[in-house]
């Protein structure tokens, strides 16, 4: 089964990753959508762990006070460059970091990366690994 370049297109949109990744994904996958989210999330993996090992030293340290609870959280989220440290993406996934320890309060780095991901079934971590292959850095949560 082929696929066409609106295939790619909309593989980019649903993901947010690269366009020649999203050909390759549906190469691998024969033109299936859901084969390639799935074959893109383990190479994620794989790339996640390949740049667990970069020095990630810039980004940014951030406050939030849940408005209903009154609970706060300060966390430090670094990635490889200051550019990635600016980028939006980047940005509000440190605020939803911060959200996530100020509400659930969990006891380490292990039980926040198998906390719930705002907005979506995803945990943290799997939700890290997520932005590791979008941004093409390591990201370490602090």
């Amino acid at each position: 089964m082929g696929f066409t370049a609106a295939d790619v297109k909309n593989l980019r949109e649903m993901t947010g990753v690269g366009m020649m990744d999203c050909k390759k994904a549906l190469a691998e996958s024969d033109g299936d959508m859901d084969k390639a989210v799935e074959w893109l999330r383990e190479k994620g993996l794989a790339a996640a762990q390949k740049k667990a090992g970069r020095i990630a030293a810039e980004g940014m340290a951030y406050a939030w006070v849940c408005p209903d609870c009154g609970v706060g959280a300060i966390v430090e989220v670094n990635a490889e460059s200051d550019f990635v440290a600016k980028n939006d993406l980047f940005v509000d996934f440190v605020h939803n970091v911060a959200q996530v320890v100020a509400k659930d309060d969990p006891a380490d780095l292990d039980a926040l990366f198998a906390c719930k991901y705002p907005g979506s079934d995803k945990t943290v971590l799997e939700e890290q690994n997520d932005k590791v292959l979008v941004i093409g850095e390591n990201i370490k949560v602090r």
